[in-house]
């Protein structure tokens, strides 16, 4: 039987506080609210100053989760597994009465095998899950609480690849005169299986690749045969050729559909993996930077939380791609997932719509950093946090990572770790008797200061080695690198040998002579601000890859103090407008249009007072399935993104004149969040109203089921009817 995979969106019981018997199957959750899944119930509340201003005044808690679903007899005696692509955080997943197990890290995939708990036919099977967010100064930036992604029934044959098993590599492109890869002849591929065999009996496998090209044509094919004992997991790599291959880059991101089968002692062959997959080469030279395919670039690129401002940690792909649509307009070619791993969609957006990845694993490690709880670098700091987990969980949350992003062609980095060496918070060393870190404004004297007593900085060469040589084992392929903050200390003490490229935040004064120093080591800007200096840095500098702009999305937490929840270093708001510094990066970055304007330029400058909106639905195709937007729009759990502007008598936006906006939704729909991009508007994310803010407004409506929806936009203006809006 092909390998099927069942989501779990709809039908899921909530309830916000402790229920110690819900783990049980027969407890009756009747009373408890329905929500689909992906699911943030902090955005759900009330902002309040008793929260932690560094998750942006939101609230935690504890919260439970319960849904049921049927199996059919056919796949009795299957390997049945449930998958998470992330919960926030300290899960605990019971299946029809069973403890699973836990796992404290929000940001990783993780799964379990449920095959002897579930049952088939009529019965109904129950999975009830428990979050636990009640250190809420547990980051430096909003987290979100629950079921923030996907959910997954997996039910494959008892010989199945392993989780994330099966991997494609690029080893070699071959310069030629073929056409369709642009003088690309032949490119050398590998393709590797991890096939697990949980039959009784050693089994004789046998395992067919194809890749096929967008066409529907196979442009590979590649076999092979192993033997696999009971209960082993085995390994098998194929490798060959694909001829004249199109190749992967940001500005012609061409993907193949990889399938594979397997065929168990000569039976049935049957679909065990698919998934999309890029042909590319990459190479970080220390004098000459970044190649992709062979050629010299600059990585423009932008960091960003996983937050989707009112939506919370609640993301939808719909969303991120029309974020990355901007983002790309502006000339951006590269994204930095700062500082945890993303939701699996977004990688996949960054490979159909082409931006490099670089993903990163983690903000802290054995020790905790300072945690703003009134007000960013407010004094006195809590400290909660990733770092109680670190010692026991590092490892398989670093696999997990790893394995799953490791098919990606965006992704040409892994980040060990950001700003681990940042002065005194809480690593230091005698070799520097006062330190200063790039947020240090409102540190105590006493602060900046060597102490003894506290971790010594030496102990992160130790760390970054053994986190290193983790990555390896899983990607030979792509280089480690941390963001560095205080190189100055951190590069005397072994910090950097172990990497193959070198980020800095906020560094470019060492660039020089730090090149000198480490001959050996590749340099970028792994977080850098908006200045023009700040890009003059890479361009004047051959052997420096490029940047990363902090940031390229307001986000949610890290703020200044109440009523500001969420920091304002984009260069698009949380409700993905474009603001004034878009249409300057434009000018830095895409030099070829820089006489470009920001889109939203042609409404600058209206005169008197808002007469009406206008209102209009965001459609593009779906990037990640290629469906058209008609078809992607009709699925429940869609998120619709309706654009608001106030406008004047002749149609161009007022942006000094905002005005309150309600929105009612009917039918097959439900007002999922209406956004401003104003991080100082406390208006509860929940409201059915907000004011607009510059003249804008995003809504978003998530349908509930297949049927009309009536959207009514009205906004108070005197006079003006508002819209009605049918999807």
């Amino acid at each position: 039987m092909d390998s099927v995979r069942m989501e779990l969106r709809e039908n899921w019981r909530f309830h916000l506080g402790e229920c110690e018997d819900a783990w049980y199957k027969g407890y009756d959750d009747g009373s408890w609210r329905r929500v689909m899944v992906p699911h943030d119930w902090s955005v759900e509340a009330p902002f309040s100053r008793e929260y932690s201003s560094g998750t942006g005044y939101l609230q935690g808690g504890i919260g439970w989760y319960r849904i049921t679903f049927h199996l059919p007899e056919e796949y009795r005696g299957k390997k049945i597994s449930l998958r998470f692509d992330g919960v926030y955080k300290n899960s605990r997943v019971f299946c029809n009465s069973y403890y699973l197990g836990k796992r404290p890290n929000g940001y990783v995939p993780f799964s379990y095998d449920i095959s002897d708990m579930v049952v088939f036919g009529q019965e109904e099977n129950q999975v009830s899950v428990k979050v636990v967010h009640d250190d809420l100064a547990d980051s430096r930036w909003f987290t979100g609480s629950g079921i923030t992604r996907k959910v997954t029934v997996c039910i494959e044959e008892k010989v199945h690849p392993a989780e994330y098993g099966c991997v494609f590599r690029t080893e070699q492109v071959l310069e030629g005169q073929g056409n369709a890869g642009g003088g690309v002849e032949a490119a050398r591929v590998f393709v590797i299986h991890e096939p697990v065999n949980d039959k009784k009996e050693q089994v004789r496998l046998g395992v067919r690749t194809a890749l096929i090209d967008d066409e529907g044509n196979s442009a590979a094919e590649f076999l092979g045969e192993t033997e696999v004992g009971p209960g082993k997991t085995g390994r098998i790599e194929l490798s060959g050729k694909v001829e004249n291959p199109a190749l992967w880059s940001p500005d012609s991101p061409y993907l193949y559909r990889m399938k594979s089968w397997y065929c168990v002692n000569g039976g049935e062959e049957y679909l065990v993996h698919e998934e999309k997959v890029g042909i590319r080469t990459i190479a970080f030279l220390p004098d000459q930077g970044f190649f992709l395919n062979g050629e010299n670039m600059k990585i423009k690129g932008v960091c960003v939380h996983h937050d989707g401002g009112c939506l919370g940690a609640a993301m939808k792909a719909e969303v991120w791609q029309r974020r990355l649509a901007l983002l790309k307009e502006c000339g951006c070619n590269a994204i930095r997932c700062s500082h945890n791993p993303h939701m699996p969609e977004l990688y996949g957006l960054c490979d159909a719509m082409g931006f490099l990845m670089m993903d990163e694993a983690f903000d802290e490690w054995e020790n905790p950093k300072n945690k703003w709880s009134t007000g960013h670098n407010v004094y006195p700091p809590k400290h909660q946090g990733y770092y109680e987990d670190f010692p026991a969980w590092h490892e398989a949350d670093l696999r997990a990572m790893v394995r799953r992003d490791r098919n990606h062609p965006s992704v040409i980095l892994w980040s060990i770790g950001n700003e681990i060496d940042y002065p005194n918070d809480p690593y230091c060393h005698p070799m520097f008797e006062t330190m200063t870190g790039n947020n240090d404004a409102n540190k105590p004297e006493a602060e900046r200061q060597y102490d003894s007593n506290k971790p010594n900085m030496e102990r992160l060469s130790v760390l970054a080695a053994k986190l290193s040589g983790i990555v390896r084992e899983e990607d030979p392929d792509r280089p480690v690198t941390v963001a560095a903050a205080f190189p100055e200390l951190s590069s005397r003490l072994g910090f950097f040998d172990t990497l193959s490229v070198v980020g800095y935040n906020y560094k470019e004064h060492l660039y020089e002579a730090d090149h000198r120093r480490f001959p050996d080591k590749t340099f970028l800007g792994s977080e850098n601000s908006h200045s023009d200096e700040a890009w003059q840095a890479v361009t004047d500098h051959p052997y420096i890859c490029g940047q990363f702009l902090w940031t390229g999305i307001d986000y949610l937490g890290e703020a200044r103090g109440w009523p500001v929840h969420g920091s304002p270093a984009g260069i698009l708001t949380t409700a993905g407008f474009p603001k004034p510094d878009y249409a300057r990066r434009k000018a830095l970055w895409k030099t070829e249009d820089a006489a470009g304007r920001d889109r939203e330029e042609t409404f600058k400058d209206a005169q008197g007072s808002p007469e009406s909106l206008s209102a209009a639905i965001w459609k593009e195709r779906d990037m990640l399935s290629g469906m058209d937007w008609e078809e992607a729009s009709g699925q429940t759990g869609y998120l619709y993104q309706i654009l608001v502007h106030l406008v004047d008598q002749n149609g161009r936006k007022v942006e000094d004149d905002d005005r309150e906006v309600k929105i009612q939704v009917q039918g097959w729909g439900e007002l999922a969040g209406i956004d401003n991009g104003n991080l100082g508007d406390v208006t509860p994310f929940s409201s059915d109203y907000r004011n607009t803010f510059r003249g804008d407004l995003a809504v978003y409506v998530r349908r509930t089921g297949k049927g009309p929806i009536r959207v009514f936009v009205q906004p108070s203006i005197d006079g003006a009817e508002g819209e009605l809006i049918e999807l």
